[in-house]
């Protein structure tokens, strides 16, 4: 069964660039506080990796924490993350289970963060198989994804970025 067509796929990456801008923001500045949604929000810190290496050991610590080892089965199944050619999207490759990150822009490593790879390992851990998931099939950022996604950085990065992911218009 092929998967459904990913309509929301538009929005994820909409909301998820926004809020990526957010935190670089926040880094550069005083105050980690934004105002969004009328509630004032203290932003946790996001990690940055330095290389393709360092990448790969947060996502090889990430797969081996207890809650997210009984939360999803294919979260055993060891990823690995390489280069990608070009510089405009990150991706994974579920047939080799390898998250694939742009190393530069101009100098800006603008992947290697968590927010970034914490989306990529959303996919991996979708427990279908890419063209055998049942009727409809769920789409690659419908909601099961988003749920991963959200679940993935509210316990990791914060509760805080899932809120502010959700005002910029993440919903699972």
């Amino acid at each position: 069964m092929k998967r459904a067509r990913d309509t929301r796929r538009t929005a994820v990456y909409e909301a998820e660039t926004l809020v990526r801008r957010m935190f670089d923001v926040a880094d550069l500045g005083d105050s980690r506080v934004v105002e969004v949604g009328g509630s004032h929000v203290t932003l946790p810190v996001e990690r940055r990796f330095g290389s393709i290496d360092a990448a790969q050991r947060y996502v090889d610590a990430v797969l081996t924490l207890n809650w997210v080892r009984q939360r999803w089965p294919r979260a055993t199944i060891p990823v690995r993350v390489r280069a990608r050619a070009g510089h405009t999207a990150a991706h994974y490759e579920h047939d080799s289970a390898t998250i694939a990150l742009p190393e530069r822009d101009g100098g800006d490593a603008w992947a290697f963060r968590e927010l970034v790879v914490l989306h990529e390992l959303a996919h991996h851990l979708d427990p279908g198989e890419p063209d055998d998931l049942g009727e409809p099939g769920e789409p690659a950022h419908g909601s099961a994804f988003v749920d991963r996604f959200l679940e993935l950085v509210g316990e990791i990065i914060g509760p805080e970025a899932v809120f502010v992911l959700r005002m910029s218009g993440i919903t699972g």
